[in-house]
């Protein structure tokens, strides 16, 4: 936009930012950019993704001056896929001190700021372990994905409620459409390895709740960040008409 015609003498030229110093520290340190948040990111796909989805994937804003390492496991089931991912990083003398995982999928239309809101959730909140972003099953009955109440003593992965206010839901596991996780967590020893394992005998489990029916066991806690919406995205018309959005 042209400037108007005027005579300028210098006046204040601080910046939005720099007139209340207390504040603008208090935003950064809630969203940590200012230290070390070095993501690793994890698509597990066939050999093509929908248009749409690479899309939302290319417009993901990670934070400033930091490291971003992508990762594709073509072809391999989602469970080894992200196994043996994650195997190969912490054999990595570099890549295995990073900070966080996080997990795309093939199907998820995923939000721009999407990351730097589940970093800052992270920030705010060092007793979760992972935070994953507010997406639904796909088809009309479709379930949200915060799996299990722990306000019930046995274990559960029942379908949880979303928070209409954006807040985050506690629960038991997690899908892994996007997921962020501290990489710290798969350092620990007491965890049972492979960690992500599709069960088809014996009853069926997918691997992200076999992960946390074992991490669970050792503390570690996980949440859906309500404020963060990503999409499920049905390409072909599997679940209802093609080319929709659930």
């Amino acid at each position: 936009m042209a400037n108007k015609p005027a005579l300028i003498i210098q006046d204040d030229f601080q910046g939005e930012h720099n007139k209340d110093l207390s504040a603008t520290r208090t935003r950064l340190l809630q969203g940590g950019t200012w230290k070390r948040q070095r993501i690793i990111v994890i698509l597990p796909s066939a050999d093509l993704i929908p248009a749409k989805v690479a899309l939302s994937h290319w417009n993901l804003a990670f934070p400033p001056n930091n490291g971003v390492l992508r990762i594709l496991a073509q072809g391999m089931e989602v469970g080894d896929a992200y196994s043996s991912a994650i195997e190969q990083i912490l054999a990595h003398p570099d890549l295995s001190q990073w900070e966080y995982i996080l997990c795309v999928e093939h199907d998820n239309l995923v939000p721009s700021d999407g990351v730097l809101k589940l970093l800052e959730r992270m920030e705010k909140h060092p007793e979760f372990s992972a935070l994953s972003a507010a997406y639904f099953t796909k088809g009309v009955s479709g379930c949200f994905q915060a799996w299990g109440s722990v306000n019930i003593p046995e274990v559960n992965f029942m379908p949880q409620l979303p928070d209409p206010n954006g807040g985050l839901v506690e629960c038991r596991g997690l899908g892994m459409g996007m997921c962020l996780f501290r990489l710290s967590m798969f350092k620990d020893e007491r965890l049972r390895r492979p960690w992500f394992v599709t069960q088809k005998e014996g009853g069926v489990s997918t691997q992200d709740l076999y992960f946390w029916g074992d991490a669970r066991k050792y503390g570690y806690r996980c949440a859906v960040d309500c404020s963060v919406k990503s999409g499920h995205y049905d390409y072909r018309g599997d679940f209802g008409p093609p080319d929709f959005v659930w």
